[in-house]
């Protein structure tokens, strides 16, 4: 969202020190199977689902947890105090907000989410995604980081890294922060009261739906996140689905750049870097019509944007 660069530095520590990490790397990746895939493709649309129908659905629940405890620890008293001093009242307001939205961020999130994509794996893809979203026929879309760089409102959708933490590790986390508001109580005096209290909101509301359990670390998650009814988007449309026999309402991303509002690179043929064809039944049949899908997608010389993992895995 559009904020000023030092208030994101001060509020996102986290979110900024990995974003600076991914701009080396350069690269994120969405593990789904050949039917999502294609459905991704030929509508040039990525799908938007709560993450109460994840596969890990008590990530929220453990986020909230460790955001209270951290909270209502040293850490949060710090923070608090810190925030006081440049605008008395604010904590009260910050409480009462976040406290009304809690509900809706709870039950209303609608998330897609990405993995970070190191140069190792342009050949093979990672084995333990292939196993958890392959379904026997699994295809990674790798994808430039330009719309994750971008500081626009256009979708009303934002980006963010999780954070693989536990609660010890959160409150460190959360204590660091404290410290930045501490130390940075003039840059918060300038930007007024509105603008800091909008980015303390917003850190507590990411530093919830954004931190996941130590043991999916190494999915490596980014996310993109939309709260209908916080901020309603225009471009989000939405539609009720049957996704693995359920049917739920999702939220459907158009791959479409909007650069007259800040929003570069959705395009398919801008976005994509490449494609890896999972361990499957018939690979060069998957390849062949990857080929063709990415060719209608208006993909250039689609048949080297293709590679096929050998990873030997049954299927």
């Amino acid at each position: 969202m559009s904020n000023p660069p030092e208030l994101r530095s001060l509020f996102f520590p986290y979110a900024t020190r990995q974003l600076a990490a991914m701009k080396e790397a350069g690269f994120l990746v969405h593990y789904t199977s050949a039917a999502g895939a294609a459905n991704i493709l030929r509508s040039r649309e990525v799908w938007m689902r709560k993450t109460r129908a994840m596969n890990d659905f008590s990530e929220v629940e453990h986020g909230k947890e460790c955001l209270r405890e951290a909270y209502a620890g040293e850490a949060g008293t710090r923070f608090s105090r810190a925030l006081e001093s440049v605008f008395p009242g604010i904590k009260g307001k910050l409480e009462s907000a976040f406290n009304g939205w809690l509900p809706h961020f709870e039950k209303d999130t609608f998330v897609t989410s990405l993995s970070e994509h190191l140069a190792s794996e342009n050949e093979l893809g990672r084995l333990s995604m292939w196993r958890a979203y392959g379904q026997g026929s699994g295809v990674a879309l790798v994808v430039r980081m330009t719309p994750f760089e971008s500081e626009s409102d256009a979708l009303k959708a934002y980006s963010s890294p999780v954070a693989y933490l536990s609660r010890a590790g959160f409150a460190s986390e959360f204590a660091a922060l404290a410290a930045n508001i501490e130390a940075n109580r003039d840059v918060l005096s300038a930007h007024g009261e509105e603008l800091t209290l909008g980015n303390a909101f917003t850190m507590l509301r990411f530093a919830m739906l954004c931190t996941k359990h130590l043991g999916f670390a190494e999915e490596r998650e980014w996310r993109v996140l939309h709260n209908p009814r916080l901020e309603p988007s225009e471009r989000l449309r939405t539609s009720v689905e049957l996704i693995h026999g359920t049917p739920q309402r999702v939220y459907r991303i158009p791959l479409e750049s909007l650069p007259e509002e800040g929003l570069a690179g959705m395009e398919v043929a801008e976005l994509l870097e490449r494609v890896i064809i999972g361990p499957c039944a018939d690979p060069i049949l998957m390849w062949e019509g990857f080929v063709e899908l990415l060719t209608e997608a208006g993909v250039p010389n689609a048949h080297e944007r293709i590679v096929i993992s050998n990873i030997p895995l049954r299927i």
